[in-house]
């Protein structure tokens, strides 16, 4: 599969987050020879837990049917740059390369407000891949929050 193939995976697993009231971002976990390990969605909301990202999700499932915990080689396909959170897990699952779509201003911690996976003070470091086929990924975010804050404006 093409990069663009896996980011249309993870753009349908953001489309599953919003079924539920999630906000819509989706992950995918790819090895390096190209099998999926792992496709998850956000799921906060869902499961009522602030952990339920969809990185550390797929990070989890990922290693489930692996012999130990790290992703070394592994490449993660993410619709939204990762959080501080996130982008921690992927430091500790020693991916080798992050592909994220649209950028976060508030939260992103890889490029945005931090760099985290590039920091040389920590004990691994990942390639990273910022908007890659970001106007997807932002559009289902603009969406959903322009319907969230429609449904607020209803309720008052």
């Amino acid at each position: 599969m093409s990069p663009e193939e896996y980011m249309h995976l993870a753009l349908h697993e953001a489309d599953k987050a919003t079924a539920h009231g999630d906000v819509p971002v989706g992950a995918v976990v790819v090895s390096a020879e190209g099998v999926i390990l792992a496709k998850q969605h956000n799921r906060r909301e869902e499961w009522a837990d602030p952990t339920a990202h969809a990185e550390l999700l797929a990070i989890r499932d990922a290693t489930r049917g692996l012999a130990g915990w790290r992703l070394e080689g592994a490449t993660v396909y993410v619709t939204l740059e990762p959080c501080a959170m996130c982008a921690g897990a992927l430091v500790n699952a020693r991916i080798a390369k992050l592909v994220f779509g649209a950028s976060d201003p508030k939260a992103g911690a890889v490029v945005s407000l931090f760099q985290i996976g590039s920091d040389v003070r920590l004990n691994h470091r990942f390639e990273i891949e910022a908007g890659f086929m970001a106007a997807q990924g932002a559009e289902r975010l603009s969406r959903f929050f322009a319907e969230l804050r429609r449904k607020r404006a209803e309720a008052r």
